[in-house]
């Protein structure tokens, strides 16, 4: 190996150490692509990486109307009506509680899409339900924390979605209808790892006497759901897939549907337009900063590997060997992600840096992707410093590592099968 990919070896490992110890993570990949850059002698790269980033006309208008209109859901309540409809069938389940929780908190996550935000109005819904019905304190909190991953990857708003689509040259609608099958075997993976797990092991749906006094469970009995509201969260992706089954030419794309869906939500609600409008840019803008910007840093990264020429010589030791790609993009992102509590930057590296190159080792760049975005969020979700499993244990009133004890052997399961069908 040359001298420059010792550096920037050496690099990677100051990287994963500043992830680790959760320093910000979009200045800590763009510092690090900025000094291997320096290294090679291409200072200009990390700019033309970053402008580049910044202008992606297929990634920006997508993502960021998304996140628009998931401000407006939260703004409007909308995902709370969502949840309190399919919270009230629920009810005197048993221990089935547990699997059928994951199953709806996981379906709710393809409306609301972000990983905390689904924890945060499911966890304060299905939580002290499944208390209420005798599931212990821990086990409920998992059973919320084990839904919050993958739906988000069968939303056509989905930030992964459109980046591996556009990568592997597929229509968007077309990737999710491929990879949808997929999604959901490999989360009924985890989702049965984990129910196991927390009924055979910690026998969590024979809450004690004494544990169930020491949660205080407040339960709101005066809450009217409004079908309008509760249908709301779903309209842009229902509209997206009617559109490409039956109006394939009709051009209805991602910013139309999130903009058709927070004027359905202005129409049904009694709020101004005003204020919507306000939450829609806000949230626009908050998707350019949390989202774009870690694509943007994650692409200054990569251009530092690809300027001391580590990732040539990686694609190049991977054509030799099938089943290091395999385990590489699988065990990789799900160790990355389960020690800092975030897959993102693991999978906007890897994506950006190896899967465009998948070919050249046997598969195919959607197969791969995907690979890397499902790892990336299962190990989150085996993650005690996952925002999503710190707010259920908030909820909860458990410690992070008591869900994450009830998460991971699923998520670990489910990122091996993952392994062994995608790629």
């Amino acid at each position: 190996m040359t001298f420059q990919i010792w550096c920037a070896l050496a690099v990677i490992a100051v990287t994963i150490y500043a992830l680790v110890k959760r320093i910000e993570t979009r200045m800590v990949l763009f510092v690090a692509g900025l000094v291997m850059c320096l290294i090679a002698g291409s200072p200009v790269a990390p700019f033309k990486a970053f402008i580049k980033g910044m202008t992606n006309p297929t990634l920006v208008p997508a993502i960021c109307s998304a996140m628009g209109f998931a401000a407006v859901v939260t703004a409007s309540k909308c995902d709370l009506h969502l949840v309190k409809a399919l919270a009230a069938p629920l009810r005197s389940l048993g221990a089935l509680l547990i699997p059928v929780c994951t199953i709806i908190t996981f379906l709710i996550n393809i409306a609301i899409m972000s990983a905390a935000g689904t924890a945060a109005t499911v966890g304060a819904t299905f939580i002290p339900l499944l208390i209420r019905a005798g599931i212990r304190p821990a086990g409920a909190a998992a059973a919320v924390a084990g839904g919050t991953m993958c739906g988000l990857m069968l939303n056509p708003g989905c930030a992964h979605d459109i980046y591996i689509a556009q990568m592997a040259k597929m229509e968007l609608m077309d990737f999710i209808g491929w990879g949808a099958p997929f999604i959901v075997a490999l989360f009924l993976v985890s989702a049965v790892g984990l129910s196991a797990v927390s009924i055979f092991k910690y026998h969590d749906h024979k809450m004690s006497a004494e544990e169930k006094a020491d949660f205080d469970v407040d339960e709101t009995t005066d809450f009217k759901i409004n079908p309008l509201k509760a249908i709301a969260p779903i309209i842009p992706m229902g509209i997206l897939i009617v559109s490409a089954v039956w109006f394939p030419k009709a051009g209805v794309d991602v910013v139309m549907s999130m903009i058709i869906g927070v004027i359905f939500i202005c129409l049904i609600t009694l709020k101004t337009p005003g204020e919507f409008s306000k939450a829609f840019f806000k949230g626009l803008g908050g998707g350019y900063a949390q989202v774009i910007g870690l694509i943007i840093a994650a692409g200054v990264f990569v251009a530092g590997l690809q300027a001391t020429g580590a990732v040539p010589a990686f694609i190049e030791f991977l054509k030799h060997s099938n089943d290091i790609a395999r385990w590489g993009a699988s065990l990789g992102p799900f160790l990355m992600a389960a020690g800092t509590g975030s897959g993102e930057a693991a999978i906007w590296a890897f994506n950006q840096a190896v899967t465009p190159s998948a070919a050249s080792f046997g598969m195919t760049s959607e197969g791969l992707g995907l690979l890397a975005a499902l790892a990336g969020q299962f190990g989150r979700t085996a993650s005690p410093l996952a925002g999503a499993v710190i707010i259920v244990a908030g909820v909860a009133h458990v410690s992070p590592i008591e869900v994450a004890k009830r998460t991971w052997a699923g998520m670990l399961a489910a990122v091996v099968v993952a392994a062994l069908v995608l790629v």
